[in-house]
């Protein structure tokens, strides 16, 4: 079955409880918030949702409690950080089993200035080890966080290897140069935006969409950007603000800051949580756009 173009999924960011434990059912009520403003899917367990902080239990109860949410098939996509091989698999294959649209799976990062070699023959054992289940796998790359740049020639090896598993790839290099080259060679992919600040350019050059932390808050803005292609210097600024902070709490203190629920800004050593001043400054911006669209 052919997909339709992949849009906006939100980076999910993840709810703990005050024992520090998952929680599920914000989770769940949060996405059915992310989608009913404009995002196509949810992506669990990537940077933004702290998914390296997530043991295989956690994930377990998470994906069912989406699951039986009716918030599964194409709706969803799940994220693997794990470095062995096999452990990729076995979580990859848990998400492609409940009928998840794909799987974004990052190269292993405990090992440093490995070969292109090296990174291929692990994606290659990944997907051998799924066989014909293997499929909408959307390669991570993210070199700031696994310090492992995905070569755009790794990546045309593997399409051609595993061409009917390879769907795309979610660029979060904030690499210009490296995104054109991929848009260029790869306009068969589903190219997808990390950086907000890239994806209107990005989307004048054949992006299919992001998979983004800022979709947690500003669904329906980035969902328009998306859909003309029009820069948005205002949300360059957020992202820019953002920036400033440690990236993953400072998404969840926009969250806290949007929902009322001061819940949103726990999160799970070694991270900490975004100091109060910032909260301020950044919930400040964040009221900045909801004004501007109510006007």
């Amino acid at each position: 079955m052919t997909q339709s173009p992949f849009g906006l999924s939100a980076a999910l960011t993840t709810p703990f409880d005050t024992a520090g434990r998952c929680d599920a059912a914000v989770a769940v009520r949060h996405a059915r918030r992310c989608l009913d403003e404009g995002c196509a899917s949810v992506t669990l367990f990537g940077t933004t949702g702290e998914g390296s902080s997530i043991d295989q239990a956690e994930r377990s109860r998470m994906l069912s409690a989406f699951a039986a949410a009716g918030l599964g098939g194409d709706r969803l996509v799940a994220c693997v950080m794990a470095n062995a091989s096999g452990d990729a698999a076995a979580q990859a294959a848990e998400i492609l089993n409940l009928g998840a649209r794909g799987v974004l799976l990052a190269p292993p990062s405990y090992f440093k200035n490995v070969s292109e070699e090296g990174v291929g023959r692990w994606f290659r054992e990944v997907l051998q080890t799924l066989g014909e289940a293997a499929r909408g796998i959307i390669l991570y790359n993210i070199p700031s966080v696994t310090a492992v740049e995905l070569p755009v020639s790794l990546v045309a090896a593997l399409r051609a290897e595993f061409p009917q598993a390879i769907a795309g790839v979610k660029d979060s290099s904030g690499n210009w140069s490296y995104t054109e080259r991929l848009l260029a060679e790869h306009r068969d992919l589903a190219i997808l935006i990390g950086d907000e600040r890239s994806l209107a350019a990005g989307v004048r050059l054949g992006a299919q969409g992001a998979i983004s932390g800022l979709a947690n808050v500003l669904a329906g803005r980035l969902s328009a950007l998306i859909r003309d292609g029009r820069d948005d210097p205002a949300l360059n600024e957020l992202v820019e603000a953002v920036l400033r902070h440690p990236v993953t709490p400072a998404v969840k203190a926009l969250v806290a800051h949007r929902t009322g629920e001061e819940g949103w800004t726990r999160v799970r050593a070694p991270l900490v949580s975004t100091p109060a001043d910032g909260r301020a400054t950044l919930g400040r911006l964040l009221d900045g756009f909801r004004e501007a669209a109510a006007a």
